[in-house]
């Protein structure tokens, strides 16, 4: 038996099928425009209107609160057409999808810094902005992502040094000290870099490295004289990393 989207998007031609996903679109019905925009995919997989239709879907699914099946038509339209127009806006959308900083009512009331979120989709995040970015410098939506980017490079830092301090408090050095590394090394001019250098420093201590520990502990002083860490110390921040084991989430 044919289901009634089936009934209702039959014999259409794409145009026909575009413009009702269209107007679904700007009534927020997008449950039935995604009817009709995979209807075109299917039906005329070789027209303009079938391009056009992965971009609609995809920020169709954004909006119906769909980011798996948003990134999913995204990835599928950049793989099918790396050289299409409508490029740099895809790239932006996928940004946009796994761009998720709480808001400020929500940090009242969980007390969790972004930080401590498992980072996977600021991740995805930083890399769509950053491909727009270096591909598309002119592009509209390139001043946007330039400041999304600023939040996403100071929160993912912040993410290495919570992880680095798991590792330290738990006596897991060497980790400790890669996760610091790749903040020095993936980041520049972030604040994240002091703790990352303190917490090096401790651990190639701990571990008996004193060449090491005097040479991370000669970049400290250097950029952050008088540094605060060396009186407070790593405190605890009560973040759930504290009691999550962050090596499940965060490799």
């Amino acid at each position: 038996m044919m289901t009634r989207e089936a009934d209702r998007t039959a014999g259409m031609s794409a145009p026909q099928l575009y413009q009702e996903a269209r107007d679904n679109v700007r009534s927020n019905d997008y449950k039935t425009a995604r009817t009709y925009l995979e209807a075109v995919e299917a039906r005329y997989p070789y027209s303009s209107f079938a391009q056009q239709s992965l971009i609609d879907q995809a920020y169709v699914n954004w909006k119906d609160n769909e980011p798996e099946k948003a990134v999913a038509v995204i990835d599928r339209f950049l793989r099918l057409y790396p050289s299409h127009p409508g490029t740099d806006y895809m790239l932006y959308l996928k940004g946009l999808v796994t761009f998720t900083p709480p808001s400020s009512y929500l940090r009242s009331l969980t007390g969790q810094d972004p930080s401590e979120r498992d980072p996977k989709g600021l991740r995805q995040s930083y890399d769509a902005f950053n491909e727009l970015i270096q591909r598309y410098p002119e592009s509209r939506y390139t001043r946007d992502a330039r400041q999304r980017l600023t939040w996403l490079v100071s929160t993912i830092a912040d993410n290495e040094v919570n992880v680095a301090k798991y590792y330290y408090t738990r006596h897991a050095y060497v980790a400790a000290i890669n996760r610091s590394q790749s903040v020095l090394k993936d980041f520049t001019g972030v604040a994240a870099a002091e703790p990352a250098l303190y917490i090096m420093m401790k651990s190639y201590q701990q571990l008996g490295m004193a060449d090491q520990a005097n040479d991370a502990k000669r970049i400290l002083d250097q950029n952050y004289p008088n540094s605060k860490y060396y009186e407070q110390g790593l405190e605890d921040s009560g973040g759930w990393f504290s009691w999550l084991n962050p090596s499940r989430v965060f490799n």
